[in-house]
């Protein structure tokens, strides 16, 4: 063969071999490797499966078909969610309850529901709306109502330097108190109520929380403009000094400071069972500590838990002070159970809403005048029928008793209600309608304030001085008759006339029966 064939045939077969190498690299090495890879997945399965069978000889399934996740905070109120039954309740039905206490940081307590880290929580209503409105958004939604402070909430003075909300009323008052707590909340209802408008553009001290209000005071001089707000059990560490006492509390206020558990519609959408088998474990164990006796037990020992030592006495007065719903009670609220005198729910919001955005403390409603937004009644429409225990539960209510006149006689002037200057006909007591309107907001605000309400009619001195006397007692009586057909209880509310003063009105005393 020549040199040039001989070339010719070498070059043609490292052609042939380059492309073998090429088919071999991309067609058949690809997938030798593929297979070893292969093995090995099946290789790390198979041990993986014998660990497990190594594991399940001396186990189980586990117990639990879901968890729960509630945020909360150190709160007494929320004791029964704390409570070993609790958990037990739910442990029995599969689900395994995990605690969140986040210090009662609200802000982050909503983004936690938002992002769906945090599957339920526990609000009061206006720290809802409050941070609801601070993320311009609504994650939650109320499903159950948890309880109401009836006077574990309070506004706490020296005697001499504040014997009444209407001392209170003073430029140099500062109300110490904890920021975004519900004792802010009771400090802006009482700006709300009464007429305190000489009070400072930031009558607010702010500090950390309770047990700090209580460092404020004791650093205080009795004669110091300080009301301090705060909550139990340090309201009664406060009055163990005789030249302090309660100024007001959240007794005088119903639906003013509410805890709620709420959930995101998310999270219902998707666990609704859970959800329903949530709200209705608590029912049962609330309804198993329904008695003061227990229930003053399981605050002590909730108190202890958590390395805070209470006294009996602390433990009863704040029981005192704490509403726990029952689920009769939650039923009505949500207007599932109907003809009795609770507020729904909607109505309860609503007026909260409207406290808050008086008072400066949100910029607008975060509902856009639809509270029924902030609320999920299907769950209490599941419960309808669901009775916790044997005894029947007593629907409890917040109507005040009919006085007779020396009691109305002997009635604690507390304050002026604020109210707007009425209107009425020239030289008569009939009102106008622009007056009539006024009202309206009148009884709705009256009808979330538990004291007695006195009428005071006035009229001009001009004229015929008993003539005009007559005619300011018609005015009171116009006014309260207005008043009673828009709601207001006719037993706490009556009519008297004044010596005429010049002004042509009326105010509204509010007042308490002595103690």
């Amino acid at each position: 063969m020549s040199k040039g064939k001989l070339l010719a045939v070498s070059i043609v077969w490292l052609l042939i071999l380059a492309v073998g190498v090429g088919v071999w690299k991309i067609v058949f090495a690809p997938a030798v490797e593929l297979s070893k890879e292969e093995q090995q997945r099946r290789a790390a399965e198979q041990a993986q499966q014998e660990r497990d069978a190594a594991l399940r000889k001396g186990g189980s399934d586990s117990r639990y078909r879901t968890q729960v996740n509630i945020a909360l905070d150190g709160f007494s109120g929320y004791a029964v969610l704390r409570s070993p039954e609790f958990a037990e309740e739910l442990r029995s039905q599969g689900i395994k309850l995990e605690l969140i206490d986040d210090g009662a940081d609200y802000e982050e307590r909503l983004n936690s529901l938002k992002q769906g880290d945090t599957d339920m929580a526990v609000f009061t209503v206006d720290a809802l709306v409050k941070t609801s409105a601070k993320l311009n958004a609504l994650p939650a939604t109320i499903v159950a109502l948890v309880d109401e402070t009836v006077g574990a909430d309070a506004i706490v003075a020296y005697k001499e330097t504040f014997p009444n909300v209407a001392a209170l009323n003073d430029p140099d008052t500062k109300f110490i108190l904890t920021p975004d707590s519900p004792s802010e909340t009771l400090a802006r209802v009482v700006m709300s109520r009464f007429d305190l408008d000489r009070l400072g553009s930031e009558p607010f001290i702010k500090v950390n929380d309770a047990a700090q209000v209580l460092e404020r005071y004791k650093a205080a001089r009795p004669g110091d403009k300080f009301a301090y707000v705060l909550w139990e059990p340090y309201v009664t560490q406060m009055l163990q000094n005789d030249r302090v006492h309660v100024v007001v509390d959240s007794s005088r206020f119903p639906s003013a400071i509410v805890d709620v558990l709420v959930a995101s519609d998310d999270y219902i959408a998707k666990n609704r069972e859970t959800v329903v088998a949530v709200v209705k474990a608590y029912l049962k164990v609330n309804y198993q500590y329904r008695s003061d006796a227990a229930r003053t037990k399981l605050v002590i020992a909730d108190a202890k838990a958590s390395g805070t030592a209470l006294s009996e006495a602390e433990a009863k007065r704040l029981v005192e002070g704490v509403w726990w719903k029952n689920t009769q009670e939650n039923l009505a609220h949500m207007g599932v159970r109907t003809g009795t005198r609770l507020p729904h729910l909607e109505d309860m919001i609503a007026g909260v809403v409207a406290v808050l955005l008086e008072s400066d403390s949100i910029a607008s409603d975060p509902t856009d005048g639809h509270p029924n937004y902030l609320y999920n009644d299907s769950v209490m429409n599941d419960l309808a029928a669901f009775h916790p225990g044997v005894d029947s539960e007593q629907i409890r209510g917040t109507e005040m008793p009919k006085l007779s006149d020396s009691q109305w006689n002997s009635l604690v002037e507390v304050g002026t209600a604020r109210a707007p200057t009425l209107v009425f006909a020239r030289g008569t007591a009939r009102l106008t309608e622009r007056s009539r309107s006024l009202l309206d907001e009148l009884a709705g605000t009256l009808q979330s304030t538990r004291y007695y309400v006195i009428v005071r009619g006035n009229a001009s001195r001009r004229g015929n001085l008993e003539a005009n006397k007559k005619l300011a007692e018609q005015r009171a009586h116009e006014v309260e008759q207005y008043l009673t057909s828009q709601g207001v209880d006719a037993d706490r509310i009556r009519a008297i006339g004044v010596e005429p003063s010049g002004s042509t009105s009326v105010t509204f005393l509010l007042g308490e029966l002595p103690y």
